[in-house]
């Protein structure tokens, strides 16, 4: 689909039956298929099981985007998915090739992301007699991502879209199909019966006249936008209803930007202050889960989702949404007779942002040496353009990104969210290249995280995709052995090699590297690397004795 976030609708799908009739192999049907919801691109790494479909996307002009490793293609899946707000697509060989996606799915899984993966699978006509890499998939994937195997090669196209279609329907996830040698090979029509519609969930009215008397008693509210808030394409019915009702929004996830920054309602630094204080507070498109206390100890508490399933059980609600996001709000906006009476609390808000603004200064600017990573956030934060993408692919070093990067549209941050996997960097970058060409494109890289994926910085340079690579390289795993000193007293297995040469990594792979030590030689590497139209990589050697002041606890 393409990176406007356009979907097809049923009548769209019937429409492109006529263009692509036609009889074909089974990867050629799949390819059909796909192009008829509007795919554009799959990510992959070549194996002989899938060698029909690589040859169909070729013939349907599907760009192929193949990577050194088959986790990075689906981490690229789903950063398409995320970035675009439509299906991401991947193809992966048998055996191996299936067995290294598991995280990558259960990635998408927790993010809910829609994505689609396509499994090569030994022949059906000789299985069990031990075929190259022959594995039921099926078992061991299906409690990640729902799974199945089409065995008719005439249902391909119908087993395709209809998977697709419901990895895109609330409450959203990746699914996987995977296809015997000979099924992929056989040759039948292009054909598909009418795929059905998922309903989707109504907005309880009831509900939305409670939130409304909710808000109508309360003095100091606050909302907090999760990524399903972008999902369900809610920002401006967002917007309309903050508005409306007067209550300030912090963002979490891809809730970033959906009310941009420098919104006079928009918060962030005083979000603690916000929930120790609030006595309402609306959580929209997140789980209630460690970032938010699990949602324990908050006043008057509604929890609005896309879907009834994604609405929290765990901890008492005042009221609670389970339907499209977008439809949720805008009804809510329209039922709020009257703005609530919260100009002091706006105000309150205000003082504690522009202290907390203003105390981080001195680690913004700073000139010590060894580097404080702040100073990094402080000479790049204001070469970034208002529609720059960011992504964060590390531990301390991003958390100190999600504190001081801004973000004034929708669809411009990108972390790992909750499942927390390392390497989704790479991948989650090409994605956002691939689909906005014309924008920056930034990856924050801690040095362990660098460490998974690395070798994906060829591929940038191979599909000419220009992304500026920070790494905050302090050689050590600081979201480990800083709590690990507080806690035994002694840190173990959290040490790198200091002052990896990452930026000369990026040089043999063909991109721009540059190493820096001195504070002063920040601003004039990244205005270098962002000028450059290459791929690059500017490795900041940092002060590993600098620890994140975290809060939220795991568990």
């Amino acid at each position: 689909m393409a990176a406007d976030g356009w979907t097809p609708t049923l009548e769209d799908i019937e429409a492109s039956r006529n263009a692509l009739q036609g009889e074909g192999h089974g990867g050629h049907l799949a390819a059909k298929a796909l192009k008829a919801l509007g795919v554009t691109h799959v990510f992959t790494l070549s194996g002989g099981h899938i060698f029909p479909f690589l040859d169909g996307c070729h013939q349907e002009g599907i760009r192929l985007v193949d990577v050194r490793h088959e986790a990075n293609g689906v981490f690229g899946a789903e950063g398409w998915a995320r970035i675009t707000r439509t299906v991401g697509v991947a193809a992966v060989t048998a055996g191996p090739g299936v067995t290294n996606v598991i995280s990558p799915l259960a990635q998408a899984a927790a993010n809910r992301a829609p994505v689609v993966v396509l499994g090569g699978r030994a022949p059906a006509f000789r299985w069990g007699q031990g075929s190259l890499q022959e594995m039921d998939h099926v078992p061991f994937v299906d409690p990640v991502a729902p799974a199945r195997t089409v065995t008719d090669t005439t249902q391909i196209a119908t087993e395709l879209i209809s998977t697709i279609l419901d990895a895109v329907t609330a409450p959203r996830g990746p699914r996987f199909l995977d296809f015997p040698l000979d099924v992929v090979f056989n040759q039948a029509p292009f054909a598909w019966d009418e795929p059905l519609g998922a309903e989707q969930p109504s907005v309880d009215t009831g509900a939305i006249e409670r939130i409304t008397a909710l808000i109508a008693n309360a003095e100091r509210p606050m909302f907090i936008a999760g990524s399903n808030v972008f999902m369900d394409r809610a920002e401006e019915e967002l917007r309309r209803f903050i508005e409306a009702a007067e209550i300030p929004v912090f963002a979490n996830g891809q809730g970033r930007g959906c009310v941009r920054a420098d919104h006079r309602l928009a918060f962030s630094r005083a979000r603690s202050r916000a929930l120790k204080e609030a006595d309402l507070v609306m959580v929209a498109g997140t789980p209630l889960d460690f970032r938010l206390g699990f949602g324990q100890g908050l006043n008057n508490l509604i929890h609005l989702d896309s879907h009834p399933d994604l609405i929290a059980q765990h901890v008492d609600l005042a009221a609670s949404v389970g339907a499209p996001l977008d439809r949720a709000l805008s009804a809510l906006a329209d039922a709020v007779d009257r703005p609530a009476d919260t100009k002091a609390w706006v105000e309150t808000l205000s003082e504690t942002e522009e202290q907390k603004r203003a105390a981080a200064q001195v680690e913004l600017t700073s000139d010590a040496n060894p580097i404080h990573p702040m100073r990094i956030y402080g000479d790049l934060v204001p070469l970034l353009d208002r529609d720059a993408i960011v992504i964060g692919d590390g531990g301390d070093f991003v958390s100190y990104a999600g504190r001081e990067v801004p973000s004034y549209e929708p669809g411009c941050w990108l972390d790992p969210g909750p499942f927390g996997c390392l390497g989704v960097g790479p991948g989650y970058a090409m994605a956002a290249r691939l689909a906005h060409p014309d924008r920056q494109v930034v990856l924050l890289y801690g040095d362990g995280a660098i460490g998974f994926a690395g070798t994906e910085l060829e591929s940038m340079v191979r599909h000419n995709l220009p992304v500026v690579c920070v790494i905050g390289n302090n050689g050590i795993w600081g979201l480990e052995k800083h709590p690990m000193r507080g806690l035994y007293g002694y840190d173990v297995a959290a040490d790198l090699r200091p002052g990896i040469r990452y930026d000369q990594m990026m040089e043999s792979f063909g991109g721009r590297g540059e190493l820096v030590t001195e504070p002063g030689e920040i601003t004039p590497a990244l205005k270098r690397a962002f000028d450059s139209g290459e791929p690059t990589v500017v490795n900041i050697l940092t002060d590993p004795e600098i620890a994140y002041p975290r809060s939220s606890n795991l568990a």
